[in-house]
This record gives structure tokens, C-alpha cells and sequence, in this order.
């Protein structure tokens, strides 16, 4: 484990390895982008594909600043884009992946299934079945998919992903020489692709506890992309952990504010109760708690993990925690969900003084 540590500590100058737009220029031209289509669109010009491009980039949009309504916006386009072209292979595919972004992985799997019969190319439809599977905790299908692809074509994607799916599994070692591989075969300009995976890899340390690393790839991505909030967000909790709290909490206040994500008023509300700050904190997990139950009540497969972990943590609630964590486990059985579920059981076994599980 040291040594892969020390490997990636010698490589941290990644954000100047590559020549890329700046992140703020790139966030300019995306919303750039994303005007230009929604012109066509309310002027008749738009065709499927262009239409499915404005709901990825809205996608895009959404996770880079933090906003579940981005996701919102994007599957309105896509609904009313497979009412428009059922028969278009291209709506089926938009359709996959907002249904997997919701985390509705069945139906998913449905509609790449449609868009294969409608000869939409295997390539494409593999790809997104192995991210589904990966999702499920299907691993060694997903395995098979993404060994096969990145043998065939070594690409940053196809290595990254490769790599993603290794860090999931908890072989650290092969997914840091993928990661290291799919950044020298990067060949766009864009920072957002390079963002996204040095954000997958600060998640990989996170999770094993290595945080230094995890801290240097969180730093890495806004590096690259400043305005990426799971980013932010992740950094402030690895921060949080090394006893930097006053810089943890400064960092989330504006993404508390200017997110409708409550992750980040509930990881506030934590690390402030951490800190002594009980007053504030209240204030932040009632925020966080109200947001919760309305997204849950809209999209419950795909915020009943992030909310189980509220309710675990800041939330106080460990028998509200487990119900989600069940639903969630229900959803996609991966290490993941299953050692969510393990804490919310033994959590709400324990006896419950003042709101708090003892």
C-alpha cells in the first residue's frame, strides 16, 4: 500500500501534465453549449441526437456545480424526447442513462436492451451495461466488459474505467497503474474528463482510509475544474478527518448555500456538532433533513444511500437510516451498501439517549 502511496505522491503534478482549457473557461463554454442547444430545441432546429447531447451536458452541468435540479431538467428532455423518436436508438440510450443516473438500474437495462434491437452499435451498449453492473454489484460481468474493451481499444476511457471498477473491488494496487495509464493517454482539451478521474481516485483512498492521497487527487480536480463541488465537498471531509476543521467548515458553507444536494448542509451539520458548534449545526441538519425526505420522496432508489448516511450520522435517526439502507441494499447489492446496512442494523440496535444512538 506505501508504495503505490509513495507512486502517486511523486506523480501529484498531474494537473500541469496536461495542457487543457482552464476549468472556468471550460465552464463558460459548457453553458455555452448548452444554450446553443437549447435554442435549436425551443426553435424546431434540434434533432434526436442534439437533444440527447443537451440532456448529458445539463447532466454534465448538475454534477460539476452540485445541483440536483440539472439532473431534474435533463430527464424532462429525455422523457419528452422518447415520446418524440421512440424508434431512434439515440433516445433509448439518453433514456439508459438517466434511468441508471436515478439509479432505476432495471429499467436501465431495458432500455439498453431497446436501443441494441434499434442497432445502436455494441461498443456503446456495452459500456453502460458494465457501468450498470458495476452499480448492481455485478462485478464480474462488469469485469468481463471492461477488460474486453480496454484490451481491444486502449483508450483514457476504457483504461479509466477499467480502473474505477479495480478501485471498487479493492485491488488498489492494479487500479493505481490504471489510473496512472489513463492519464497519459489523455488527448482532449478538456478538463472535466481528467477532473472526474482524479476525483474517482481521491474516492478510492477516501474509502481505504488513505487520506493524504485522497486529499492530494480531491486538490488535483479543483486544480483542474475549481467550481467542482463533490470535490469540494470531499475535500472538506478528508479535511475534516486530518483536524483541519476550521477549513473544512469554510469550505462547505458556500456549497451548503448554493447546492440543493443536501450532503453538504449535513456533512456541515456534522463536523460543526464535531466541533462544538451545536446551535449552528441544528440549524444545517434540519436543512439537510427536510431536503432528504423531499428527494427521497421523488427518486427514493437513488438518494437512499447518501440519506441513510445523513440519518446515521448528523440526522440522529439510526431507525430511519436502516429502512433506507435496506432500500438501498434492495437496489444494487455492492461491499458498499452491504457495510451500510451492517452499520444501520447494529445502529439501530443500540439503545438511544437524547435523539443520539448510544
Amino acid at each position: 500500500m506505501m508504495g503505490v502511496a509513495n507512486l502517486t505522491a511523486a506523480n501529484r503534478a498531474g494537473c500541469v501534465r496536461q495542457t487543457t482549457t482552464h476549468g472556468k473557461i471550460a465552464l463558460f463554454n459548457l453553458e455555452a453549449q448548452i444554450e446553443s442547444l437549447q435554442q435549436d430545441a425551443r426553435f424546431g432546429r434540434g434533432t434526436v441526437k442534439s437533444r440527447a447531447a443537451l440532456a448529458d451536458l445539463i447532466t454534465l452541468r448538475g454534477l460539476i456545480v452540485g445541483r440536483v435540479a440539472e439532473y431534474e431538467r435533463a430527464e424532462k428532455i429525455v422523457d419528452q424526447l422518447v415520446r418524440d423518436a421512440a424508434s431512434d436508438p439515440a433516445a433509448s440510450l439518453a433514456h439508459a442513462r438517466i434511468h441508471a443516473l436515478f439509479h432505476r438500474f432495471v429499467k436501465a437495462l431495458d432500455d439498453l436492451d431497446r436501443a441494441e434491437r434499434l442497432s445502436l452499435d455494441a461498443e456503446t451498449v456495452n459500456g453502460e451495461r458494465a457501468a450498470i453492473f458495476q452499480a448492481l454489484g455485478r462485478y464480474d460481468e462488469a469485469r468481463a466488459i471492461r477488460e474486453e474493451a480496454a484490451n481491444r481499444r486502449p483508450s483514457f476511457e476504457n483504461i479509466g474505467a477499467l480502473a474505477g471498477l479495480c478501485a471498487e473491488r479493492g485491488d488498489l494496487d492494479a487500479a493505481e497503474r490504471l489510473y496512472e495509464e489513463s492519464l497519459r493517454l489523455y488527448r482532449g482539451v478538456s478538463p472535466f474528463p481528467l477532473a472526474l478521474l482524479d476525483f474517482q481516485r481521491g474516492l478510492m483512498w477516501m474509502n481505504n482510509g488513505v487520506l493524504e492521497e485522497a486529499r492530494a487527487s480531491f486538490d488535483t480536480a479543483l486544480c483542474r475544474v475549481p467550481a467542482y463541488a463533490p470535490a469540494q465537498g470531499h475535500l472538506a471531509e478528508v479535511e475534516a478527518e486530518l483536524g483541519d476543521i476550521e477549513t473544512a467548515i469554510a469550505r462547505l458553507y458556500p456549497l451548503a448555500i448554493s447546492s440543493d444536494d443536501p450532503d453538504y448542509a449535513g456533512q456541515l451539520a456534522r463536523i460543526l456538532e464535531d466541533f462544538g458548534l451545536t446551535d449552528e449545526s441544528r440549524r444545517w441538519r434540519q436543512l439537510a433533513a427536510a431536503r432528504y425526505d423531499e428527494l427521497v420522496a421523488a427518486h427514493p432508489e437513488a438518494f437512499a444511500d447518501h440519506a441513510a448516511e445523513f440519518w446515521l450520522a448528523a440526522g440522529a435517526d439510526p431507525m430511519k437510516a436502516l429502512g433506507l439502507a435496506r432500500l438501498n441494499f434492495e437496489v444494487r447489492q455492492t461491499s458498499r451498501a452491504r457495510d451500510l446496512l451492517s452499520q444501520a442494523i447494529a445502529a439501530a440496535g443500540r439503545p438511544v439517549y437524547s435523539g443520539r444512538a448510544l
